[in-house]
């Protein structure tokens, strides 16, 4: 074919891929900005500042929310958390062990409690656990049943966190150990379990930040005054004041804590994949 004959013949209609990737996305950018202008142009905004931006209600709130609120919270979710790791770690081990009935256990453990909603586990230690066992005291009261439910919950997903960071580290490590004199319980504590711990990190603040949400279940375990977290704290001003304010209070103080978290898991992350390459 000569160049006469191509240039005879008809150039392709249509746009190219780079300007139809252009086009897409200039299209998502109206669709966003259409949406947003949607709600500031139909929201009430009034009616939503009555009811729940009331800085006269929001100032009486402090320093209770933090001092009181936030402290007892966090305290729910580290107890719980510690708990989960523990009972994590071992149900992981469980569940690779090879003695058949440790990892029946195991995987009926992990799959009955990932399962089952949080709010039926609170339920449960709240209720079905003094019915079961009258006169019976759980140590430390409220702080030690909110740790036992928030670990029951966390460990299950925990175990299978913990199984998948073991599996994770190259199995010459374990023959490396064995080589060296180390019996193979030593070798799993002393060189497995650290590394794995490094690979699933991410995970494990995720997790935190899990149970740090589930902890407003706490209030179904029955709290005095001063052993309300945040989300019970601001219901029952909520309820005084008649007003909303205070659950928008209570929420900002979630954030307080997620957010950074947040910050700090994906840093992780970043630092796990630099490492990996």
């Amino acid at each position: 074919m000569t160049s006469a004959d191509t240039e005879l013949q008809p150039r392709r209609k249509g746009l190219t891929r780079r300007q139809k990737r252009r086009l897409s996305r200039g299209a998502q950018y109206v669709v966003f900005v259409a949406a947003v202008v949607a709600f500031a142009v139909g929201a009430d905004w009034g009616r939503l500042k009555n009811q729940f931006a009331q800085w006269s209600i929001a100032r009486q709130m402090f320093p209770d929310v933090i001092t009181l609120a936030l402290k007892n919270t966090v305290l729910y979710t580290v107890s719980g958390f510690v708990f989960a790791l523990v009972l994590g770690l071992v149900v992981a081990l469980m569940r690779l062990s090879s003695v058949a009935p440790y990892r029946w256990v195991a995987g009926v453990y992990i799959e009955i409690f990932r399962g089952l909603p949080a709010l039926l586990i609170f339920i449960f230690i709240g209720v079905a656990v003094p019915l079961a066992f009258p006169g019976t005291e759980i140590v430390g009261g409220t702080y030690g049943k909110a740790a036992i439910a928030l670990g029951l919950v966390g460990a299950a997903y925990l175990a299978e966190t913990f199984r998948a960071g073991i599996q994770a580290v190259p199995k010459g490590q374990m023959e490396a150990a064995r080589s060296l004199g180390f019996s193979p319980a030593r070798a799993m504590v002393s060189v497995i379990i650290p590394q794995a711990f490094r690979i699933i990190l991410p995970p494990l603040t995720n997790e935190f930040v899990i149970l740090f949400k589930d902890s407003s279940l706490v209030l179904l375990l029955g709290v005095t005054l001063e052993e309300r977290e945040l989300s019970k704290y601001g219901r029952d001003l909520a309820s005084t004041t008649a007003n909303s304010t205070p659950i928008l209070v209570a929420g900002l103080c979630y954030l307080l804590v997620t957010i950074p978290l947040g910050f700090v898991v994906r840093r992780m992350e970043a630092k796990a994949r630099e490492a990996v390459k």
